[in-house]
């Protein structure tokens, strides 16, 4: 695609370069690559970006770059970058291995020169075979994988299991991780002749015939009260002029707010953070709707309980949306350390800060969260994420659910205490053995024969992690 070609978007494509609408109107969800959680309304000479969703209608625009230009190219350009500095961990085998081995060298080197015989040696090497640490952590570790899989939540790379309990820092994005992504009905504001039922059922009337990015929420809010919307006749929808029809054979009109007469415009509530529309019935101001992109309901008591319950000394926001929809959710979990309005790159150099300083812990579901995901210690792609993010997480939750983040931090937990237990107790019975054999009291065969039941205790310990823990959630 060269610059000024003219490209169509059809319904739910993913447009594949920047450009501009020159026929069709429309919305689009950017919301993967700004953070913004509201599909946005396209009409000529509106900008889109590559990576956005279209919507329910066909779009033609012009390609205002190249593909290896655009906004996408250069995100994913930052998260290649971020992959080659990804940060090293040791697993847990190889630290414990570290200290095991110069142990057992040491205790067959000792036997062997204070006794003069090299059978003393081998009835120590025999003994101190490190299977606790070749065969059991493994098996906690495929139980535990097996147990976060029929959770609904797919361990990509098996660190993550052993690092996530040990995350001080816990990073989230807002869009669609703390939130639900769309927007919903927050706020109403009716005159006087006018109730706040009536106004809904009007709204109702109309929205069910509109493609609007606002009309589901409205729905769904006349639904959820119980509602009931009489039937409209005469719809229409002109581009950028609001919404029509007849109700019971009254004119309803929703509209923006710079779309009514000044005077109406008069008695219209303060602007407030979010997105709003204007009723307006047989030509009068009727009721003012708000708009929010709600916090997941589970939120608060999520983000409250991983202090207490899961020791994590510093929780974080971090955004792409606009300071005041960031800085309303922040107030409505309990975040207090808030980034908004913040760039892939921007996040990207704000996740090393502070994995620098301790291990952390991501979750996002964005394209634009993809390379600060790659510099975490810990990075997760929550709910209906992209294949971009699927790549840069180490755990994949296939339910846009928080509780399945508080069950990935049990079992990463439980993983980590029995493979500790496994290994940690699987050596200590080696080294009593391999003091035994230093001694003389076990013999070369006796010792293989004991090193085979510390092997097996190992094992049957290790695959405890494949069962649940007792408490696998608790917020």
């Amino acid at each position: 695609i060269g610059i000024g070609d003219s490209i169509v978007i059809y319904p739910h494509e993913t447009c594949p370069v920047d450009g501009q609408v020159i026929e069709g109107h429309g919305a689009m969800d950017e919301s993967f690559l700004t953070g913004e959680p509201f599909q946005m309304s396209k009409a000529p000479g509106v900008a889109v970006i590559s990576g956005s969703v279209n919507g329910e209608s066909a779009l033609t625009i012009r390609a205002t770059k190249k593909a290896v230009d655009s906004r996408y190219a250069k995100i994913m350009e930052v998260m290649r970058s971020s992959e080659s500095n990804r940060p090293k961990l040791r697993r847990i085998g190889d630290q414990l291995g570290a200290i095991y081995t110069p142990i057992a060298l040491a205790i067959a080197g000792g036997a062997w020169l204070w006794s003069g015989e090299s059978v003393r040696f081998l009835s120590v090497l025999v003994v101190a075979t490190p299977c606790p640490l070749l065969i059991g952590i493994p098996v906690a570790i495929i139980g535990s994988v097996s147990l976060a899989a029929r959770r609904g939540i797919i361990i990509k790379n098996p660190v993550a299991l052993e690092r996530i309990s040990r995350c001080a820092t816990a990073i989230f994005d807002k869009t669609g991780t703390l939130t639900y992504g769309r927007p919903q009905l927050t706020e109403q504001h009716t005159c006087a002749s006018v109730s706040a039922d009536e106004a809904l059922a009007f709204a109702a009337s109309v929205e069910r015939y509109s493609k609007h990015p606002l009309a589901l929420a409205i729905l769904n809010a006349a639904r959820d009260k119980n509602i009931s919307a009489p039937a409209a006749e005469e719809i229409n929808e002109a581009p950028g002029r609001g919404l029509t029809g007849l109700v019971q054979g009254r004119q309803v009109r929703l509209t923006s707010r710079g779309k009514v007469p000044q005077e109406i415009r008069a008695m219209l509530p303060k602007p407030s953070g979010g997105l709003e529309c204007v009723l307006m019935v047989d030509e009068q101001y009727a009721a003012t709707f708000h708009f929010r992109d709600a916090p997941r309901k589970e939120g608060v008591s999520f983000i409250r309980h991983l202090g207490p319950k899961h020791a994590f000394a510093k929780l974080m926001l971090v955004s792409g949306d606009r300071e005041s929809e960031v800085r309303y959710l922040a107030e409505e979990v309990g975040i207090t350390e808030v980034h908004a309005e913040q760039t892939p790159e921007q996040k990207l150099a704000i996740v090393k800060t502070e994995t620098a300083r301790a291990n952390t812990l991501y979750v996002g579901d964005g394209i634009n969260d993809a390379p600060a995901m790659v510099a975490s210690t810990v990075p997760v792609a929550i709910g209906h994420n992209t294949d971009v993010t699927s790549a840069a997480a180490a755990v994949v939750i296939m339910e846009g659910d928080l509780r399945r983040v508080d069950e990935l931090l049990h079992i990463g937990k439980n993983m980590r205490t029995i493979a500790l237990q496994t290994a940690i107790g699987g050596m200590v019975l080696s080294v009593v053995g391999m003091f035994a054999g230093a001694i003389g009291i076990l013999p070369p065969v006796a010792g293989a024969i004991t090193q085979e039941v510390i092997d097996v205790i190992a094992v049957l310990n290790a695959l405890r992690a494949a069962w649940p823990p007792k408490e696998i959630s608790d917020f």
